[in-house]
């Protein structure tokens, strides 16, 4: 036996509503991602799940989303594990943009490279910028060497694969159920190597917010089943706002 494993990405944040490159600065849940994190939670329930172990991100918006979702679940006491290997990816001196105004300025084609490719990163940041994770205390036992001014996804699989194979997978070999709450992009480097998408795959896959995606195992850990949980037709809808982003027009 093994265990089960759902992913969430975190419910709409407010730089998402306000369609910004988020990356690792810290912002909160709108009242719409409370909501989706809420909702997470409740699908959960009538899904008939529950958990052993939890892991998140160190960002405020997958600690909330993974506080609300527990409730609505009924397990607000199980353990919580927050590692900063599963922050999302950080987008250097994209960090802030709009990501509207950035196709205007630089092209949809540059601007779709810098999102979806695999192995292109957009501009470090400055070592100097409050964005750049050196100058912020949650990451101060990190060498600075370790710490992104800026990433790919490539780069973010080879630090998400990792600690999922040191962390999460002798937890479900031991037949606990395991959450990982984190993010668009650290969730899409682990969906691409559970499901072994080639490059070209993973840049047309879209994450929604807010809805459980749950995996069951073969005893060999090869995945046996793989399925969003809630309503198919708003999953749909989530999900085509996720591809929609850059082509939003902003608010006046």
């Amino acid at each position: 036996m093994t265990g089960l494993l759902v992913l969430l990405r975190h419910g709409q944040s407010t730089w998402n509503e306000l369609n910004l490159f988020t990356g690792w600065h810290d912002v909160a849940l709108t009242a719409k991602g409370e909501h989706e994190a809420t909702q997470a939670g409740r699908t959960l329930k009538q899904a008939g799940i529950t958990f052993d172990l939890v892991f998140t991100s160190l960002l405020t918006r997958a600690i909330e989303t993974n506080r609300l979702a527990l409730a609505a679940l009924g397990q607000s006491q199980i353990e919580v594990r927050q590692n900063w290997l599963l922050n999302e990816r950080h987008y250097g001196a994209l960090q802030g943009l709009d990501k509207k105004a950035t196709t205007e300025k630089y092209g949809e084609e540059q601007t779709n490279l810098w999102r979806r490719s695999y192995d292109i990163a957009p501009p470090p940041v400055e070592m100097t910028s409050p964005e750049h994770p050196r100058n912020d205390s949650r990451y101060q036992h990190i060498a600075s060497s370790d710490l992104p001014s800026t990433e790919c996804l490539k780069d973010v699989v080879a630090r998400v694969v990792p600690f999922f194979n040191a962390q999460v997978l002798p937890e479900l070999t031991a037949n606990k159920n395991v959450l990982i709450t984190a993010h668009g992009n650290s969730l899409r480097a682990l969906i691409m190597h559970l499901e072994k998408m080639s490059p070209e795959q993973i840049a047309e896959f879209n994450i929604p917010t807010g809805v459980p995606r749950k995996y069951r195992f073969s005893a060999e850990m090869t995945i046996a089943t793989v399925e969003y949980l809630g309503d198919p037709i708003e999953i749909a809808k989530a999900t085509q706002a996720v591809a929609d982003q850059s082509k939003r027009v902003s608010r006046k």
